[in-house]
């Protein structure tokens, strides 16, 4: 089973220059919550961005560079969608994590998203695909809480594919 995981601007904005654009400890607190323990799945360029082997959790990287590896028994550099039909099929909940092109590539594949969706416009390159909401179904609504670090509105919002 596959599920997307992603903290989205009002605009559909989910970074710039491969970096995020805000930092929102309790979002950040959720994701590792949800994912430890769990497969992520993420492109390359996500995976660089974190700047480490996440604790916990095995990362299975797309790469379309045959030479790209990553020394660590925690990561598996896949080359096609062959490779990841194991985590697709399985009972078991995998998180797509970024960037866009997978989040694109894996989306019909997705039963269930978890969004933070960040009530503000902010200026990136990167975008999350539009949800269809004849496709997906929300189920769950929850407020963000807001403190001195973070000066926007946020709510946590679980859809779950019709």
């Amino acid at each position: 089973m596959l599920s997307i995981i992603v903290a989205k601007a009002k605009n559909n904005i989910i970074g710039k220059e491969n970096k995020l654009l805000w930092h929102i400890s309790d979002d950040l607190k959720r994701f590792k919550n949800l994912t430890t323990g769990h497969n992520i799945i993420m492109g390359r360029k996500t995976f660089e961005s974190l700047g480490r082997v996440l604790p916990n959790r095995k990362h299975i990287i797309f790469s379309k560079n045959p030479s790209f590896k990553v020394q660590n028994e925690n990561v598996e550099i896949v080359h096609s969608m062959l490779q990841i039909q194991e985590y697709i099929e399985s009972k078991e909940e995998n998180f797509v994590i970024g960037g866009a092109m997978i989040y694109n590539l894996l989306m019909p594949y997705v039963t269930k998203m978890y969004v933070t969706e960040i009530h503000k416009d902010f200026e990136g390159d990167t975008f999350f695909p539009k949800i269809d909401l004849n496709i997906w179904k929300e189920t769950s609504r929850e407020k963000g809480p807001k403190d001195d670090e973070n000066n926007f509105e946020y709510e946590y919002v679980i859809y779950e594919r019709k």
